[in-house]
């Protein structure tokens, strides 16, 4: 019997939604390649990653190359290429949070959780990971969720108690005002952290 060697087209990641979202994006920027970022932003926040075949999608759809898609991906570091937890969380390796004692936080954190950076806890509610800098200094030592929420400045009460806000999922919409490190700043009350949704880094 001859073998079958039909080839298997995979299915588009890129749907007609998503499609049309990441086109609305053409005519306001000077070329189709600058709206890279804005499409790996559609991409992931609608599988929480961007696998190659997205990429190449995107590259097909922005008129480049998957090596250029892929070069933003990588100069940036927060899009994964596996899926993730429900909730991901950096935290902070910049000097300035490093002499504040940021990398204890960061390990703090993995040791509640039983992780190592870069992992995901095993009822795939958490990805914890470090950023060489999240631009957040006045915070430091800080880390930030990829919903938006900036927590800091972080002891280890204040680590604990971030991780249980984490455990219970992602925000919709935080509070604008951000109360950090269990200390209320603009009169916002509440848990260490919170900034707007529509953060990008």
């Amino acid at each position: 019997m001859a073998a079958d060697t039909t080839a298997v087209i995979p299915t588009p990641m890129l749907t007609p939604e998503l499609r049309a979202k990441i086109e609305a994006y053409i005519p306001r920027y000077p070329s189709k390649r600058a709206v890279t970022l804005p499409a790996l932003h559609i991409v992931h926040e609608h599988y929480r990653c961007v696998p190659y075949q997205a990429m190449a999608e995107i590259a097909e759809l922005l008129g480049i190359t998957p090596a250029e898609v892929h070069d933003t991906m990588s100069f940036y570091g927060f899009f994964p290429q596996a899926p993730i937890g429900d909730v991901r969380v950096w935290f902070c390796r910049s000097i300035s949070c490093m002499l504040r004692g940021g990398e204890e936080m960061l390990h703090h954190a993995c040791q509640r959780l039983g992780v190592t950076s870069g992992q995901t806890t095993k009822d795939g509610k958490i990805t914890v990971e470090f950023a060489e800098c999240l631009g957040i200094c006045d915070f430091a030592p800080a880390a930030l969720a990829d919903d938006g929420r900036i927590f800091g400045p972080l002891t280890k009460e204040a680590v604990a108690q971030m991780l249980d806000e984490l455990l219970r999922g992602p925000v919709a919409e935080a509070p604008i005002t951000p109360t950090i490190g269990g200390r209320e700043r603009e009169g916002t009350a509440g848990s260490p952290a919170i900034a707007g949704r529509d953060t990008k880094i």
